[in-house]
């Protein structure tokens, strides 16, 4: 039943452009989170919020495992080193990156610099997978989706990077990519639940110990703290799981195009809720040339080499 689900063309779109928005609405989120938990230059408070954050998110996914499949979930012998390197490389050091990079970095920059994972997944599936390869296709559809992401990033005529800023947040995208080809192997070989929900909980408690013992503390000051707090969490559960389970049953490089949503939903997001300029006519062509570029991608084979 999940392998119909998650295979159906339609349903990989949806479910794809879902956890692409999701995250895109980290952007935003986390940087509110900052503001709401009086978060400043202390790196290890960013590394404790982000703890808790995947912390919290792991313990949900399991507990929706065990209770759903009546029974304690358990990671598999054959998928424990995978489920590890996730826990290190795609929670804990994606987001070590992350987290201190968009301290640094505005919402919308953030959000587009990140999406360079796009080209990053695509070419590596080329190498690693024999059904993943470039083609013209994917070649342009990518072009074009990055083009809309130049659009936005260019928006002053240049593209600036800040160190610790955007370098950061471009080698938290490689560490997505990295998790990616584990997160793939691992939900081949067991549950994609608890693959993810071990995922965030080892990874979620990692960051947090770094946090602690570096002197890190979370201020609960309002009611909105822990909304935010539980926000990041539902959509890591939500976003990881069902990435997951896409990764298991499709090919990395066809689902990895539509990570271009993410600077576009950010950049909105981030436009919205931290009242950056939404009317921006560059967002709107950057929105379309985007999608243009997922359609191309997604399209049909109508001959050999295209």
């Amino acid at each position: 039943m999940a392998k119909r689900i998650f295979t159906n063309p339609v349903c990989v779109v949806i479910f794809a452009v879902l956890c692409n928005v999701l995250w895109g609405s980290a952007y935003p989120a986390i940087k509110i989170g900052y503001e709401l938990f009086n978060i400043t230059d202390n790196v290890f408070e960013k590394l404790l919020f982000a703890g808790a954050r995947f912390t919290a998110a792991g313990l949900a996914v399991l507990t929706v495992s065990g209770i759903s499949k009546r029974k304690f979930p358990t990671v598999k012998k054959a998928a424990l080193p995978q489920v590890l390197a996730m826990a290190v490389i795609y929670t804990a050091a994606q987001y070590v990156f992350f987290y201190i990079g968009l301290y640094n970095t505005t919402g919308t920059n953030g959000s587009i610099v990140n999406s360079t994972q796009t080209f990053m997944a695509v070419i590596a599936a080329h190498f690693l997978y024999k059904d993943d390869r470039l083609n013209a296709r994917k070649i342009a559809g990518s072009l074009l989706g990055f083009a809309g992401v130049l659009l936005v990033t260019a928006g002053g005529g240049s593209v600036s990077f800040k160190p610790m800023g955007e370098e950061f947040i471009l080698i938290a995208a490689l560490c997505f990519v990295i998790g990616s080809i584990f997160s793939k192997i691992a939900a081949q070989r067991d549950d994609a639940m608890n693959v993810t929900g071990y995922n965030l909980l080892i990874g979620g408690i990692i960051l947090s110990a770094i946090g602690f013992i570096g002197g890190g503390r979370l201020a609960f000051t309002s009611a909105g703290a822990v909304w935010i707090l539980a926000y990041l969490a539902f959509l890591s559960a939500a976003a990881f799981t069902i990435w997951t389970m896409l990764l298991q049953y499709n090919p990395i490089g066809k689902i990895a195009v539509f990570n271009f949503i993410i600077p576009v939903s950010g950049t909105i997001l981030s436009a919205v809720f931290l009242k950056e300029n939404i009317l921006d006519p560059r967002y709107l062509i950057s929105l379309a040339l985007v999608c243009a570029g997922i359609v191309i991608v997604n399209m049909k084979k109508h001959r050999k080499g295209i």
